[in-house]
């Protein structure tokens, strides 16, 4: 092999079994990689001020936010690690080892699993909040919340240890060449991946949303009724069920944005060769990875009582004695 083709491989010194260094240096590579860097860091940053607003102020401390709390943090760790090794492996060759790559690629599973399941919770956290509102605040309490988050972690945990069982074991088999970082499966291991992850999670959230949306409208016309019949006697539950409604909206347009950065990902994923990190695959998880910077933007929009508690944060407002208890909402 000729030096100028020697100098583009990872490791010069094994020609036969060193995988080509990525093209790095092009205009749009350029562009695509400070892009993505950029997103990296309103990643990193917005999901910081979701995590810190909810966790302080007392007012946040509710079913429904500490939902959205979990997938804050899941949205956060996908900035601060997935996010970064996708554009190191992007940009250069993979330096770190099998078991780094191991360890990457688990951590993006677990982290996609995860959000899944805060997915599932805040569709049925919204379906008994609209479909059973008398019952809601018995149903769900802050600590049976806490309990299903917990578990919703634990359970990320074991499905992406044992979907990844061969990995865990042997780190790097599934390495065609040293300086690349791949991880695979057969078709059927897939095959059943996308229907526990993506099948059968999306055949529940559908079917809540339908549900929601269908007693909303009921509950909408019902209010309208009611301001038109008695306007004074039923301000007050005409109030909170509006708030319960915008509520459902806002989080059936996090679930939309979801399913529409996650579907591309598990079809491609489907589809390709037994390399599951192929080049295609990479970009189409860089639009799941978009979703986790689309979020807070999606509560910074809907949300109040976000906007005003992100001004608390920048203006340090949250170190001043008793500003846990600060008016929020």
């Amino acid at each position: 092999m000729e030096k100028e083709d020697q100098s583009e491989l990872c490791f010069p010194q094994l020609i036969n079994i060193s995988c080509r260094k990525p093209s790095s240096h092009r205009p749009e590579d350029v562009l695509l990689t400070v892009l993505l860097s950029v997103i990296c860091i309103f990643t990193v940053v917005l999901n910081l001020l979701v995590i810190i607003s909810i966790s302080h102020f007392r007012q946040l401390h509710t079913p429904t936010n500490l939902l959205l709390l979990s997938l804050a943090v899941s949205d956060f760790l996908v900035g601060l690690l997935v996010w970064p090794g996708e554009i190191y492996w992007r940009t250069s060759c993979w330096m770190l080892g099998a078991v780094m790559c191991f360890l990457h690629n688990y951590v993006s599973f677990l982290i996609t699993f995860v959000s899944l399941g805060n997915m599932v919770l805040i569709s049925a956290d919204r379906y008994v909040a609209i479909c059973d509102p008398l019952h809601y605040n018995s149903k769900v309490t802050v600590k049976k919340v806490q309990l299903c988050v917990c578990l919703c972690w634990f359970f990320s945990l074991l499905y992406s240890s044992a979907i990844l069982k061969d990995e865990l074991t042997h780190p790097g088999s599934y390495i065609s060449c040293y300086g690349e970082c791949a991880i695979g499966s057969d078709y059927y291991t897939r095959v059943a991946d996308l229907v526990v992850t993506f099948l059968l999670p999306l055949s529940i959230i559908i079917t809540l949303y339908m549900r929601v949306f269908v007693v909303a409208v009921s509950q909408a016309q019902t209010m309208r009724s009611h301001v038109t019949s008695d306007k004074l006697q039923h301000s007050v539950t005409v109030r909170a069920k509006k708030s319960e409604l915008k509520a459902a909206r806002t989080l059936g347009v996090l679930v939309l944005v979801f399913l529409m950065c996650f579907f591309p990902f598990y079809i491609v994923n489907l589809i390709a060769d037994n390399k599951i990190m192929s080049s295609t695959a990479k970009y189409v998880l860089y639009l799941f990875g978009l979703n986790s910077c689309l979020n807070p933007l999606i509560y910074a929009l809907f949300y109040p009582w976000f906007r005003r508690a992100v001004r608390h944060v920048v203006t340090l407002h949250i170190l001043q004695p008793g500003s846990c208890q600060t008016n929020i909402i």
